[in-house]
């Protein structure tokens, strides 16, 4: 058994490597089954694809649940060079491995498409490019680029450098996964984190080295370039382009203006506004809440 494995919680998921050469990567992929269409899920910028496991495991009731590894997360490629993270990119690869499993389980489309983050903001730009390749679509506080106009009128707190520069500080390296949870269960944002979530994080955001430390699957140099990259979402010109029904949830205590996210909505001709009562990290800090809300408006006729 691989030292993956043996520290591994996703018990219930299967892994396994999606070539894209077209794309220059590798995305490891997690199934977690169900009979239903297939729904898709992509995580927030640092964390990887077993984060989904909890939810994951109640959506599975109504369709077939997958998550994929971004590049340079979790076991997927990690590349160094500063333009393989513009966020183009990360759309590229959503919409090559939704072609791919589509082909593969000969399915017409992505039923369900799920994104949190910088995910959520993928999925919608994606969405909106292919309306044939993606049905209905959730964003959990996606990361949303709005207009000058509305920018002056309800600024934000913070910034991509300032987000960059903290990336750049965390540290990669420790001695064990004991230590990591000692050091972190106190501290937040983990301190608020669903116990499942955290113990996921412990394992699968961890990769253990030949001389037996850990360190982040996602270094922080790369989570650093995907803040710091100039290349940023149309979130508002996707939306105005998106056919699809859509679910935009707003996290309460998130770092995002709601202004922003009514704009969003009102942007598009079948996208719906919930308020969510939680923090940005909401699919780690309330898995089972936010998962019953995705199966509501996943299963909708």
């Amino acid at each position: 058994m691989s030292s993956l494995e043996s520290a591994s919680v996703t018990r219930e998921a299967k892994h396994r490597r999606i070539d894209l050469p077209e794309r220059g990567v590798e995305l490891n992929l997690l199934d977690w089954g169900g009979d239903g269409p297939l729904a898709l899920l992509s995580h927030a910028n640092g964390f990887c694809a077993a984060m989904w496991e909890p939810l994951a495991k109640t959506l599975r009731k109504n369709f077939r649940v997958l998550a994929f590894d971004a590049r340079g997360h979790g076991d997927s490629t990690k590349l160094w060079e500063r333009e393989a993270y513009s966020w183009d990119q990360f759309v590229e690869d959503l919409i090559a491995i939704s072609e791919r499993l589509t082909r593969e389980y000969e399915l017409a489309r992505v039923e369900f498409a799920i994104g949190h983050s910088f995910g959520g903001s993928a999925t919608l730009v994606a969405a909106a490019q292919r309306p044939d390749l993606f049905g209905r679509i959730a964003m959990l506080d996606p990361v949303v680029v709005p207009p000058p106009e509305l920018l002056q009128l309800f600024p934000r707190d913070g910034s991509a450098r300032i987000l960059g520069k903290i990336a750049r500080k965390r540290r990669n390296l420790w001695p064990s996964r004991e230590v990591v949870r000692e050091s972190w269960q106190e501290r937040e944002p983990f301190r608020s984190w669903d116990s499942r979530a955290f113990d996921l994080y412990l394992s699968e955001g961890l990769r253990e080295r030949a001389d037996g430390q850990v360190e982040l699957k996602c270094p922080g140099e790369i989570e650093a370039m995907i803040y710091e990259t100039h290349s940023r979402p149309d979130t508002f010109g996707a939306a105005k382009k998106l056919r699809q029904p859509a679910l935009l949830v707003w996290a309460s205590g998130g770092d995002f203006p709601l202004a922003w996210y009514q704009k969003l909505a009102d942007s598009a001709s079948q996208m719906r506004l919930v308020e969510f009562d939680a923090n940005h990290l909401l699919p780690m800090v309330a898995p089972d809440r936010v998962a019953e809300l995705l199966l509501r408006f996943g299963s909708e006729a």
